[in-house]
């Protein structure tokens, strides 16, 4: 009977806390990493601002799992294991899982499978702002600058010059080819 009641009360104490916990989580465009978007600037006059996460998926388990990934990847830079967590998840047709799977693959030096992946980020959301970035990255560390370009021209588009991912592969296409890039 004690047990019962634990686990009644363990449940309730569950339920309230999902209840009241904010659902509708954004992925944050700058960094990828789930956040409430209270301080999230509107996009430029004329300009369109893609959720990360569309609101289909976004649920408290899915949010764990994708906030686990991303540290596994950007805290531990466990980009085998990310890779693992993603798909786990069972949205790797998610333009963000699969834009960080295309990245963990990228960071393992598989190039071929990482291009893949960027490209079904893409083709689920043409606008993901972080893919057309990372992709960008990718196309300058295989000495497709002129892809690189079209890349950064998509994200000017998207979010303008002032964003993070404009900034980060503008700095990656202004050094010479051939220098490692550090991002």
């Amino acid at each position: 009977m004690r047990k019962s009641a634990t686990r009644l009360a363990t449940l309730a104490v569950l339920s309230v806390a999902l209840l009241s916990a904010p659902i509708f989580v954004s992925i944050c465009s700058a960094g990828g990493d789930p956040t409430p978007s209270e301080d999230s600037k509107p996009p430029p006059k004329g300009k369109k601002k893609t959720s990360e996460v569309s609101p289909s998926i976004q649920d408290a388990a899915f949010t764990g799992g994708y906030r686990a990934a991303y540290a596994t990847i950007y805290d531990r830079n466990d980009f085998a294991s990310a890779i693992e967590q993603l798909k786990a998840l069972g949205h790797d047709d998610n333009a963000a899982v699969a834009n960080l799977i295309g990245y963990s693959y990228r960071k393992l030096g598989d190039y071929k499978v990482s291009q893949i992946w960027y490209e079904r980020a893409l083709k689920t959301d043409p606008n993901h702002v972080k893919t057309w970035q990372y992709y960008g990255l990718w196309q300058v560390e295989q000495g497709n600058r002129d892809q690189a370009q079209y890349h950064l021209n998509r994200i000017a588009a998207l979010t303008g010059t002032d964003s993070e991912e404009y900034r980060s592969l503008a700095a990656a296409l202004e050094k010479p080819p051939g220098t490692g890039l550090v991002y």
